[in-house]
């Protein structure tokens, strides 16, 4: 059986990468009920699309790191199902497109393998958090003018790029620290690791946007994503709300741990670590 989805695609039909969104649309319409929504009319026929986005899971297709199909639907308030960016899909899959607005066979090739896995019934067995997640943090307090800072006192990790890994046993959940929340301010947009993707120590691991910028999670641990928090592709303000509970990143299992922790500050060295860098660079 196949999913059908309400489809957002990116408006980029001067790229590359947006006919590949475009074509991605019109094969998942060809292939199952899904619908298009189309971005140019739908600041004409708002009620008409916002109709179709109520009654079917809304699919985003992002050409690039623009986003434009993303910060559409956030404008108009949409509740994103699944995200998905050619540009990302392109690397994962390791297929090069062209600078062309023809597709060839690469690009031809790439939209197939997207279609593919987007009417797939999807399985959330070993997509789901199984993790034994504190529910008692304790935490210690930095105030700076009308700002709170907050660092978990116990079971923790941090590495220099503000991000933060939880360890139990051999598993891990990464995030990011107060610090980088409320230096982006609200964060509109989450762009999750692959679930199955390795990952070395200070890899990348995702990115979240915000009005100001964008942050690439540096993962402060070397293994194999088993998981992501997937409320956040729906509301990554989370993170905003606590980046340490609600607004955790991703779940790993560990590789190296034993030396991936020689490169990590504990509670103590983060937390004076965190207080020189809001003295010196205050938000």
């Amino acid at each position: 059986m196949s999913k059908s989805y309400a489809i957002l695609p990116c408006n980029g039909i001067d790229k590359c990468a947006g006919c590949i969104a475009k074509e991605v649309a019109l094969k998942l319409t060809e292939t199952t009920d899904s619908e298009i929504i189309c971005p140019v009319l739908y600041r004409v026929a708002e009620a008409r699309y916002n109709k179709v986005a109520s009654e079917k899971p809304l699919l985003v297709i992002d050409g690039c790191a623009t986003r434009c199909a993303s910060k559409l639907a956030s404008e108009k308030g949409l509740k994103i199902a699944k995200k998905i960016n050619i540009s990302d899909e392109a690397k994962t899959n390791n297929i090069a497109i062209n600078n062309s607005l023809r597709l060839e066979e690469n690009e031809l090739k790439l939209a197939d393998i997207i279609t593919s896995k987007l009417t797939k019934v999807e399985e959330k067995i070993g997509n789901q958090s199984s993790f034994a997640f504190s529910e008692d943090i304790q935490y210690e307090i930095y105030k700076k003018d009308k700002f709170t800072f907050r660092v978990p006192k116990e079971g923790f990790y941090f590495n220099e790029n503000d991000c933060w890994a939880y360890i139990v046993g051999t598993k891990a959940r990464i995030g990011v620290t107060d610090y980088v929340q409320k230096s982006l301010s609200d964060i509109m947009f989450f762009t999750p690791p692959a679930v199955g993707s390795e990952i070395e120590q200070f890899g990348e691991s995702g990115n979240i946007e915000s009005g100001k910028a964008v942050f690439e999670i540096i993962c402060p641990v070397s293994g194999t994503i088993t998981a992501i928090n997937e409320k956040l592709l729906e509301s990554p303000e989370l993170i905003n709300e606590n980046p340490y509970e609600k607004g955790w990143i991703a779940e790993i299992e560990l590789s190296d741990f034993e030396n991936d922790k020689d490169f990590l500050y504990d509670f103590s060295k983060y937390f004076e670590v965190l207080k020189r860098k809001v003295d010196e660079f205050h938000v």
